[in-house]
């Protein structure tokens, strides 16, 4: 793929605009479910993260407090 743009190069704002044209085109009267299934993909997505860094940092505290403890 990097070849591509190595040959033609990157996509302009011309070129970017008749994909965003052609896509709202095709998927016009599905865009607005398509883009809200896509937010709350994304919000789910950051509550997974979330919740595997608080099992993170409670995973950290307590092998803190069990040093804690055995000094």
């Amino acid at each position: 793929m990097s070849t591509l743009f190595a040959i033609f190069g990157a996509p302009g704002p011309m070129e970017m605009m008749i994909v965003m044209a052609i896509m709202l085109l095709l998927f016009g009267h599905r865009l607005p479910s398509v883009m809200r299934s896509l937010g709350r993909g994304v919000v789910e997505f950051k509550k997974g993260v979330q919740g595997v860094e608080d099992e993170l940092d409670e995973a950290n505290r307590s092998i803190k407090s069990d040093k804690s403890i055995e000094s």
